[in-house]
């Protein structure tokens, strides 16, 4: 085991499982956003022809798992295990949309970073040899993140500056321990990050501490500089968050140049769309991961890429006791190649 194990947080893979086949699935402002021609499905009704915006997420990651099974020509008995959460409460957008999938589930919760959690452990467990074939799905909604994390959505609260708009979308990644690449070389688990801010209309902020920790301990751990990834994108950092994680990286000497993006500032079109600090939610990171991430891989746009997302840990209960917003974010390096070059000196 130890042999894996590089510097004290960081996991080589020493047979990086490949991605086999990955979906994505939006609402109407994801349509309407720069990235809509990467969606496999994008849809105008907010409900996704159910009942209940609850019913709808659900739909969503049933919809979105039967699309990557399909592009890899699998039935759902060919999975050995599904790694998948949410935002709502229990993560029932989850449990109620794959529960008559029949496969073996294990259920998460690490808010807006559940695309990476996810994604490292299904890695994981394939390249330990307990898996043949396993799923990465997450979800959110932007009315059931409204309703459970803020205000009802007709109440029409008016939402501050350094808000985002939590994604109406859903993603999910099969991996497997063969297959055409991209492949997962490293994952870097995070820790719990609290710098004591409280405001839960200002998520960036409370996330990036979690950030700079993560992709520190990532940088640290491989030996490597963000120089050499053609691309650092952390999951819905958002216009300020992303700002605080270039100023901390500059305290160290370390200037992040433009491969370093986020998922929030690339999904609406902030102004136009008038979505304030960009986006966040579950969905976000994993409808950029499954669209447009993986794709222009495959198309050879990029090599290797190092994808963070970020989450916040909080509950009504806890923001309404009047506890802070602790941060999370775990890192997974993806590369076109399964066994990665040493890092060019730059």
């Amino acid at each position: 085991m130890n042999d894996k194990r590089i510097g004290r947080r960081t996991i080589a893979l020493a047979h990086p499982p490949s991605v086999l086949s990955f979906a994505n699935i939006g609402g109407k402002f994801e349509g309407r956003g720069p990235l809509a021609d990467y969606f496999d499905e994008l849809s105008e009704d907010s409900f996704f022809g159910e009942k209940t915006w609850e019913k709808a997420e659900s739909t969503m990651q049933k919809k979105v798992l039967q699309r990557a099974l399909d592009q890899a020509h699998l039935k759902p008995a060919d999975l050995d295990y599904i790694f998948a959460g949410d935002l709502l409460n229990q993560c029932i957008g989850s449990s109620f949309g794959l529960r008559d999938f029949g496969i073996p589930f294990y259920g998460l919760y690490g808010a807006c970073s559940t695309m990476g959690e996810s994604l490292s452990l299904a890695a994981l467990i394939i390249d330990g040899g307990y898996a043949g074939k396993a799923a990465a799905i997450t979800s959110s909604h932007f009315c059931t993140a409204e309703r459970q994390y803020r205000m009802p959505v007709p109440y029409g609260s008016q939402r501050t500056p350094t808000a985002q708009w939590t994604a109406t979308a859903s993603g999910c990644t099969i991996l497997a321990a063969d297959g055409p690449g991209p492949y997962i070389t490293h994952v870097t688990c995070g820790r719990i990050v609290d710098k004591g801010v409280t405001d839960a209309n200002n998520m960036g902020a409370a996330m990036a501490p979690a950030a700079y920790d993560t992709l520190s301990a990532f940088f640290r751990d491989t030996g490597t500089k963000p120089d050499d990834y053609d691309l650092v994108i952390t999951g819905d950092l958002g216009e300020l968050g992303h700002a605080i994680v270039r100023d901390f990286f500059a305290r160290d000497g370390i200037q992040l140049g433009e491969n370093f993006q986020d998922c929030g500032l690339l999904l609406y079109d902030r102004r136009d769309q008038d979505m304030h600090a960009g986006a966040s939610g579950c969905g976000c990171s994993a409808s950029v991961l499954n669209g447009y991430l993986l794709t222009e891989l495959r198309r050879g746009k990029w090599k290797r890429i190092l994808f963070a997302p970020t989450g916040a840990l909080l509950s009504p209960t806890s923001s309404f006791q009047g506890e802070s917003v602790p941060g999370i974010c775990h890192a997974v390096c993806i590369s076109a190649q399964r066994k990665c070059a040493p890092p060019e000196n730059k």
